[in-house]
């Protein structure tokens, strides 16, 4: 395989980041992840930190190579970490489960495969327009289809917090699911927030990033996006991958994977790690975050085989 990505996560005017990301690959299959959580003190963090943190950990196990099973790796890998924020959720005996957005991507053979769970968003890039991009599990979306709002009017409308399909909470997730989709050189995957595509206004926005140069492009993408959310900026994540042909030169920023050990794996997560320090403008101690590690790690233990 050869790409270019990127990914970043910022908080925006938030003082704490709820949202995760991660991309992992090996020498024949790529995985890239984006999770907003929703909840209340560290708890939506948790949620979406347990299901990156799973689907990334279950990747690891299973793309020896190549998975044997796109759609059943990401079917099995979101309900699993569905089960296990639950879990989590029972072990701490809370009375509201906390609840996360999800997008999964997988490439491996030349075509891309994903899942997702409530309004973060997954874009295919081609020939400088959005060739594709997932449908929104929110009720905004609904009423856009519907007729009762316009496609620009989903991020400040009062019901845009309103999600119905997400792991964790109370209701078992309606994970939506991708058909097998080619990807030709050029082609770029973009996996977002919805503090990224809602205040760039989505579609018309994103179709302008260079997708020659992600590395430039996505973090003017994501200052855009905070500087026109302003004050109220909500959590900013992005995964980017730019695919590129095997067989034709490509930029120096190029990842090539032949070389790789059957074996091995390489993983870029943001979120909570051992060893972290709390930021300055956080909420947590580092004790909070230690304990919270150990609480993640139990919850997912469960669901590991």
């Amino acid at each position: 395989m050869k790409f270019t990505i990127y990914q970043e996560s910022r908080p925006g005017k938030r003082r704490s980041n709820q949202d995760r990301i991660a991309y992992c690959y090996s020498r024949d299959a790529l995985l890239m992840v984006v999770a907003d959580g929703m909840g209340g003190h560290l708890h939506g963090e948790i949620a979406a930190q347990i299901a990156v943190q799973y689907i990334t950990e279950s990747f690891q196990r299973e793309a020896r190579g190549q998975l044997q099973d796109e759609m059943l790796f990401l079917s099995r890998a979101l309900t699993n970490a569905h089960h296990a924020i639950l879990d989590y959720a029972f072990d701490k005996n809370l009375p509201d489960p906390p609840r996360t957005t999800i997008v999964a991507c997988v490439v491996q053979n030349s075509l891309a495969h994903w899942a997702h769970a409530g309004d973060s968003r997954l874009y295919l890039l081609r020939d400088g327009r959005v060739a594709f991009h997932t449908r929104d599990h929110s009720r905004v979306q609904v009423m856009v289809e519907q007729g009762l709002i316009k496609e620009g009017e989903q991020a400040t409308h009062p019901f845009r917090n309103r999600i119905f399909s997400c792991l964790g909470g109370t209701h078992s997730p309606q994970i939506e699911f991708s058909r097998r989709t080619p990807l030709y050189a050029g082609d770029t995957l973009l996996l977002c927030s919805d503090g990224v595509w809602g205040p760039v206004g989505a579609e018309e926005a994103i179709a302008e990033v260079d997708t020659r140069n992600i590395l430039e492009s996505l973090p003017k993408l994501m200052s855009r996006a905070e500087m026109l959310a302003g004050p109220t900026a909500d959590n900013l994540s992005i995964v980017g991958m730019t695919w590129h042909d095997d067989f034709s030169e490509s930029p120096p920023t190029t990842i090539s994977t032949m070389t790789m050990p059957m074996d091995s794996f390489t993983t870029k997560m943001e979120g909570f790690a051992a060893g972290q320090t709390a930021p300055a403008n956080s909420e947590l101690s580092d004790d909070d975050i230690e304990r919270a590690i150990a609480e993640i790690n139990s919850a997912i233990r469960k669901y590991t085989k």
